[in-house]
């Protein structure tokens, strides 16, 4: 079988490069060697992109002259074959789209070899199935970044067009100043925006403080409001997660509907609810045990059928992580987290993503947590474009919170620790005792009498 490849347009993108002195600065940020087919054409790019790289003027008598340094020019065929070089110029008007069909190529060989090797693996019984489908999300992922790579160099006058593009969007969308997915938080949105697309969002907190409860507020809002959404649950089973859903929609005793303790009406809501929430653009993935490879993947492809405007994955700890000589869990950690913000910012949707806070919180005394507290934090804080912090003074053992004044019971605190584009800040929100609802906190008439001042 003959592989892709263009020869002759190779040729001419290198020809371009020998003869004219813009071609180089176009052509580089869009190749790279191995993109070449042809050996020989490998070795005369790469010679002309060292050059490049150091200031180096680039033309045919320099370019042999690197080439024969390198000990490379005789097997090449000697000056001969650089010179026949610059006889297939096309001329520079062409060459952007010679170098797009060179990089085309380059893909498509990528695309067959790796199929290839992983059709092999699945018909290998002595390979773990498991391994293979972890290659293949990384095959997808490689040549998902092949495709996406683009030049995004633009001057002023093109990236003032394109910004002032995007505030007329804002406009246009723009409801009571949310331009994004709405939080279902009044404060929160004011602070946001709601949810902007591009954005990774991380909600933390210690454990049994209420993150996923606070996700599936955020997903149930996000979903009626008519954006489709998917939760990739690795922590807990979807049953359990549609249990947390019919409760918040019901209004159902979350103790008896537990306990299988339920009275008829309650169970005539929960059906209600169930049925209403039926038709509401949600989508959960169960799986367990997976990466963060396998949850790009599938976002990529229900992305591709509309069917994706904000994931939400709970939780980065729990997702498999590969493990590598020499690299830390908190490499790992963080090396996850950029492939979520690095899917949030190739889909253009946001992206939410649920972790762990470390102990280091429990040892003050009102436990309230800082953006320091994100287990292994580092990668995570780095690429967050929004960190918000949950916080329950109740769970501290406090009767008021001491920041508000406001009574713990009921009380809940998002501290947006980190806002890349704007103000940080608490939100406080109200929840009931089993965090199955929650909404804008609202201090009882009896605490706003007594604080009036």
């Amino acid at each position: 079988m003959i592989q892709p490849q263009a020869i002759e347009i190779e040729q001419a993108v290198l020809g371009a490069c020998l003869v004219e002195t813009t071609a180089m600065a176009a052509v580089s940020p869009r190749l790279r060697e191995e993109m070449f087919y042809d050996h020989r054409h490998k070795l005369v790019y790469a010679a002309m992109q060292a050059m490049y790289v150091a200031g180096r003027q680039i033309d045919i008598l320099t370019v042999c002259e690197e080439l024969r340094r390198r000990g490379e020019l005789d097997n090449l065929g000697g000056p001969y074959f650089v010179t026949s070089l610059s006889a297939t110029v096309a001329g520079s008007a062409h060459l952007i789209y010679h170098a797009q069909v060179v990089h085309e190529k380059y893909i498509r060989r990528r695309m067959i070899l790796g199929f290839n090797k992983l059709f092999a693996l699945s018909a290998d019984d002595t390979t773990d199935p498991a391994d293979t489908l972890g290659d293949a999300y990384r095959l997808l992922d490689e040549i998902e970044n092949e495709f996406g790579r683009c030049v995004r160099l633009r001057d002023m006058e093109q990236l003032m067009r394109d910004t002032l593009a995007q505030a007329e969007i804002r406009r246009e969308v723009g409801k009571d100043g949310v331009t994004g997915i709405p939080t279902g938080f009044t404060e929160l949105d004011r602070i946001t925006g709601g949810w902007q697309n591009g954005d990774l969002i991380t909600v933390a907190a210690r454990p049994s403080v209420g993150k996923t409860a606070f996700a599936l507020h955020l997903a149930r809002e996000a979903a009626l409001a008519g954006h489709q959404t998917v939760i990739y649950s690795i922590e807990m089973a979807g049953e359990r997660l549609g249990d947390r859903l019919i409760l918040a929609q019901s209004g159902v005793d979350a103790g008896r509907w537990r306990n299988g303790q339920m009275k008829e009406n309650e169970l005539v809501l929960a059906a209600a609810a169930a049925g209403e929430l039926s038709n509401v653009p949600i989508r959960v993935d169960d799986s367990g045990s997976i990466s963060m490879d396998y949850i790009c993947a599938g976002a990529r492809m229900l992305h591709s059928k509309g069917k994706c405007s904000l994931v939400i994955i709970d939780y980065l700890q729990l997702s498999q992580m590969k493990h590598e000589k020499n690299r830390n869990r908190e490499q790992e950690v963080a090396q996850a987290a950029h492939k979520a913000k690095m899917l949030a910012r190739e889909l253009n949707i946001p992206v939410i993503l649920l972790s762990q806070l470390n102990r280091e919180s429990e040892n003050r005394p009102n436990k309230r947590p800082v953006l320091a507290d994100l287990r292994e934090s580092g990668g995570i804080e780095q690429d967050s474009d929004v960190v918000l912090l949950l916080y329950r003074p109740a769970l501290a053992g406090l009767h008021t919170d001491k920041e508000s004044g406001f009574p713990s019971d009921g009380l809940g605190v998002a501290i947006v620790a980190k806002h890349r584009n704007g103000e940080t800040g608490n939100v406080y929100f109200g929840h009931n005792p089993s965090m199955t609802r929650m909404g804008d906190y609202v201090p009882s008439l009896q605490w706003m009498q007594k604080n009036a001042k």
